[in-house]
């Protein structure tokens, strides 16, 4: 059995630091690093979690772009399935430009492309039901947010898959889509600024309760430097953020994701899952891209 599926965003970023200041248009910027990374809620996700070890699927959609061949090629390099990766010729492959700045934040100029796309084929279904773990990123995609797909995960979640969450730039509305579909998560792991679109400032202990009233069965927030907090079986755990000077905080969010993801994967409890994720975010965050300065792990 394979160990992890991921489904929703896929984007190529083309990644460039450190920028703080955009030069004039006729003077060329010597610069220390360019780099190219598959990346978003699925890719992103995936590349962290097959660094770590797993045996990890990708679910979603590229374009018939030469960006889509080099995210391909990149992803397959893992040792990542692409099987149900779509090729669509209606889009381009999303596509972002990050300029990141010393402190490593990272401003984004973001295509959007192919990804939205994103279908649950029957072969995807049954590529997610054959994981010990299914990783959802795709809310409000089109079509990962119709009855028809909630009805999916609601399957792959029966036949005794983990189900995770994570969201894409929500709106005040998504809330009503994770009504329907958080009964069928295991873990939802939205970032604190999520919630504050979703929720608005509500504490996040509150939020916690909020998210797993809906149906979650547990929930983690991810709050950047301030940690992560989470709640399972009525317990709250908090983490700290490790002591790090941060190169690029581009794919920390998908790497906590894959972290947790990883250490549940090894037995380990929700407590000490929530430390491998974080341990996984600071290695990404002390690099550039996707994967920072993550080693792969050996057998």
């Amino acid at each position: 059995m394979r160990d992890l599926t991921c489904v929703g965003l896929t984007t190529l970023d083309i990644l460039v630091r450190p920028v703080d200041a955009l030069p004039d248009a006729q003077q060329p910027t010597l610069v220390e690093e360019i780099a190219l990374a598959p990346a978003g809620t699925a890719s992103g996700t995936a590349m962290v979690a097959a660094t770590l070890g797993l045996d990890t699927a990708v679910i979603s959609a590229v374009g018939q772009d030469v960006n889509g061949d080099i995210v391909l090629q990149l992803l397959k390099r893992a040792g990542i399935d692409c099987e149900q990766i779509a090729r669509l010729g209606e889009l381009p492959t999303s596509t972002s430009v990050l300029t990141i700045r010393s402190d490593g934040e990272r401003p984004v100029f973001h295509m959007l492309g192919a990804s939205l796309l994103t279908a649950m084929s029957p072969a995807a279904i049954e590529t997610a039901r054959g994981s010990r773990f299914f990783h959802f990123g795709g809310v409000g995609f089109p079509n990962l947010s119709s009855p028809e797909a909630l009805a999916a995960v609601a399957s792959i979640r029966a036949g005794g898959t983990y189900v995770t969450c994570d969201l894409i730039a929500p709106q005040p509305q998504t809330i009503e889509t994770l009504r329907a579909l958080l009964p069928y998560v295991d873990c939802f792991m939205p970032s604190e600024a999520e919630v504050r679109v979703l929720l608005g400032d509500v504490p996040v202990e509150n939020a916690l309760e909020i998210f797993t009233g809906m149906g979650a069965a547990s929930c983690i927030i991810k709050r950047g430097g301030a940690g992560s907090i989470g709640r399972s079986n009525g317990e709250i755990f908090e983490v700290p953020a490790k002591s790090i000077t941060p190169v690029d905080t581009t794919s920390c969010g998908d790497s906590y994701c894959a972290g947790f993801i990883s250490g549940l994967s090894q037995g380990l409890s929700f407590r000490d899952a929530m430390d491998i994720a974080t341990d996984t975010a600071a290695e990404v965050a002390k690099g550039l891209g996707t994967l920072g300065t993550l080693k792969r792990k050996v057998a």
